[in-house]
């Protein structure tokens, strides 16, 4: 089965299981094609976080393709001349908030290790749809238009002429779309995915990341010298469950699972999705788990992240105290866990342009995968055809607190920025897989696949019916509530003392599959966007 956010995506993924590849090479295949086809959201030129599990060993890998600074960037990044912290707008749009990208990378050490296909297999359906042309969706064509007035997707000739009519309107939904360019550069990485990281694209990649305005200091040798990550795993109980995600520097396995375990000692299956007290235990669990993430993750490799601490079980206890009480905590703090002083508040933004899918192969391997090029078609600076990611936004812009504290998630050379990337998957008490989950969304991923699991783990609902369900987003004093949630929640919630943003919008792109008790799977896919799911 495979889950993801575009048709064209979905059937690729599935070619390639019907051709006798596994999860991996369909993974492969989906993310060539989406990079086409919702090149707002992910792509050839962005990263990615991967949980794969090899049902043969029962093994389970995290898979880290994070995109990494430049080796001459400071924590100084995002500061002008004058020293002052450049705007957000102005930060995604130059050249420093490029990163070398690393979802090709991450995919080509997975598919070394678990592959069956060829590798360049995985490009064919991409290179095909590259040349033939694709209809513009609904969605991107909304995107097209929707971010032209306010960015430079109309100003800058490969977006705009890729983009355009000559008349300066944005394509119309259905318009057959062809790009040659990144037929080429599948091409070329599928002859060998270094062609991403070394000669001519390489040098194309750097060309765009150093042009006007504000040039970045991307080189040919950070390119080069990139390596995907693999990782442990970051697992813990949750109830009869083991929930299993990405560790540092993504922060949904230990925000996700800090969320869960903070619900725990409660009976959510008693307070349904119909009640004001399971929504306000789910808020109240989010605004704790989302200070501690704010506060301490970052990459492990330049800073000391306290994970083993926000979850060890005294902590969690002591935290979830905040959960059982009315009215709403009037403000949400970061804990300290043993052995770690307060560190510095983080300034970092939410950027929602993300993908993600799930594939289960007929031997039960399975890829949780979210991927990325951060902000919707992130930098807007393009190269062979494909958009480069603006992931190095998700740093900190200003590096130090109000009060001089440096922010471990500040930016330094080689560094990987903090991530909200939840890829997730469960297992039973046997070890058998249950099911995947995961969404994109920004810092709003987290709240997103959190809501997914309590609605099926806790909540008995079907893949689809928890993705269905309203989201709600508690990331510090405002919490967010997308329009849908019954009137009566809403009311009932903010007379509990919640300061509401409600009625919104949320956009998030949750992919599930789950293995049932008689081993068929059933999926799920999120109506916000165009994901469908898919059998062989």
């Amino acid at each position: 089965m495979v889950s993801a956010a575009n048709p064209h995506a979905v059937e690729a993924g599935l070619a390639a299981l019907r051709n006798g590849g596994d999860a991996i090479d369909a993974a492969i295949a989906v993310q060539s094609v989406l990079g086409l086809v919702e090149p707002q959201s992910s792509g050839l030129g962005g990263g990615a976080f991967m949980l794969y599990y090899d049902a043969q060993d029962g093994s389970l890998t995290a898979y880290d393709g994070r995109e990494t600074a430049p080796a001459t960037a400071s924590p100084d990044l995002f500061r002008d001349a004058d020293g002052s912290v450049l705007s957000f707008y102005d930060s995604v749009f130059s050249g420093h908030s490029v990163g070398v990208p690393g979802a090709v990378a991450m995919l080509a050490m997975a598919h070394e290790d678990h592959g069956e296909l060829p590798w360049a297999n995985g490009f064919d359906a991409a290179i095909d749809l590259a040349e033939d042309g694709f209809a513009v969706s609904p969605r991107l064509q909304r995107f097209i238009a929707g971010v032209a007035p306010r960015t430079p997707l109309d100003e800058w000739p490969a977006s705009r002429d890729y983009f355009f009519l000559e008349d300066g309107s944005p394509l119309p939904v259905g318009h057959v779309l062809q790009n040659e360019a990144y037929a080429d550069s599948a091409r070329a990485i599928a002859a060998d995915w270094r062609n991403l990281y070394a000669g001519p694209l390489a040098a194309e990649i750097v060309e765009a990341v150093r042009a006007e305005p504000r040039p970045g200091g991307l080189a040919l040798s950070d390119l080069e010298t990139y390596q995907a990550i693999r990782r442990d795993a970051l697992c813990r109980p949750y109830r009869e469950w083991t929930v299993c995600g990405a560790p540092p520097p993504a922060s949904g396995g230990v925000t996700v699972n800090e969320i869960l375990g903070l619900l725990e000692p409660y009976d959510m299956s008693e307070t349904g999705p119909d009640s004001v007290e399971g929504w306000r235990r789910f808020i109240e669990a989010s605004r704790l788990a989302y200070a501690d993430r704010d506060a301490y993750i970052a990459d492990t490799a330049f800073v000391s992240v306290p994970v083993e601490g926000l979850l060890a079980e005294d902590y969690i206890t002591a935290r979830a105290a905040g959960v059982d009480r009315t009215p709403a905590l009037p403000r949400v703090t970061a804990g300290i866990p043993d052995g770690v002083q307060q560190p510095g508040a983080d300034a970092t933004p939410n950027s929602p342009g993300t993908s993600h899918f799930v594939i289960v192969d007929s031997d039960g391997d399975v890829v949780s995968m979210t991927t990325t090029v951060e902000s919707v078609f992130g930098s807007h600076r393009m190269a062979g055809g494909f958009f480069l990611n603006n992931q190095l936004t998700d740093f900190s812009r200003d590096p130090v607190d109000a009060e001089g504290r440096l922010v471990p998630n500040a930016p330094e050379g080689g560094k990987r920025p903090r991530s909200s990337m939840s890829p997730t998957i469960v297992f039973d008490t046997d070890g058998e897989f249950v099911l995947a989950t995961g969404s994109p969304g920004g810092s709003s991923i987290i709240a997103y696949t959190a809501k997914s699991l309590v609605g099926m783990l806790d909540w008995g609902l079907t893949p689809q019916e928890a993705i269905e369900l309203p989201n709600v987003v508690a990331r510090g004093d405002v919490v967010r509530v997308e329009d849908g949630m019954a009137p009566q929640i809403v009311s009932g919630l903010a007379g509990l003392g919640f300061t509401l943003d409600a009625n919104r919008g949320e956009n998030s792109g949750l992919h599930i599959v789950r293995r049932m008790e008689d081993g068929t799977l059933i999926g799920g896919a999120d109506p916000r966007r165009e994901g469908v799911v898919g059998e062989p």
